[in-house]
C-alpha cells in the first residue's frame, strides 16, 4: 500500500524514537493502534451497510467488470464493430450483413489497398457522378 521496504521502515522507527522520545512513544503507539482499529471497524460497518441496503442484488454484481484497469479502448471498438446490429438501410444491402460488419469489412478493404471500385455496390452505375451546375 505504501511501498515501504525494510530499510525505510527502520529509518522511520529511528526518527520516531529520536523526535518523539522513548517516554512518549508508547502513548503514540497506543493511539495509532486505536486509530487503526477504528478505521477497520468503520470500513467493516460501511461494507455491512451497503450489503444491507443493496440486498441480494449486490451478490449478483461482477465487480471485476467495473474495474477501470480493465478498460481497453481497442477491445471496446473491436467489439462494437463486430457486434450484430441492424441491417444497413437501402435496397443495395441484399447480403444480410449488419452495419457494423459492413463498416469493418470496408475499413479492412481500404487498409488492404483494395480499389474503391471493388467496394461499390452493384446498384451504383459506373462512370462519373451526376452533376447539376444549376443546383450548386
Amino acid at each position: 500500500m505504501f511501498d515501504i521496504n525494510g530499510g525505510e521502515l527502520l529509518i522511520i522507527v529511528v526518527l520516531a524514537l529520536v523526535l518523539i522520545g522513548p517516554e512518549r512513544l508508547p502513548q503514540y503507539a497506543a493511539q495509532l493502534a486505536r486509530l487503526v482499529r477504528k478505521l477497520r471497524a468503520f470500513a467493516a460497518d460501511a461494507r455491512d451497510r451497503v450489503t444491507d441496503e443493496l440486498g441480494p442484488e449486490m451478490a449478483d454484481v461482477d465487480w471485476s467488470k467495473l474495474d477501470p484497469r480493465q478498460y481497453d479502448p481497442r477491445r471496446i471498438v473491436r467489439e462494437a464493430l463486430l457486434e450484430d446490429g441492424p441491417l444497413l438501410p437501402g435496397p443495395g444491402n441484399r447480403s444480410g450483413r449488419t452495419a457494423a460488419r459492413t463498416a469493418a469489412a470496408a475499413a479492412g478493404a481500404a487498409s488492404a489497398g483494395v480499389a474503391a471500385a471493388a467496394q461499390r455496390p452493384a446498384s451504383v452505375p459506373a462512370g462519373p457522378a451526376p452533376f447539376d451546375a444549376d443546383a450548386t
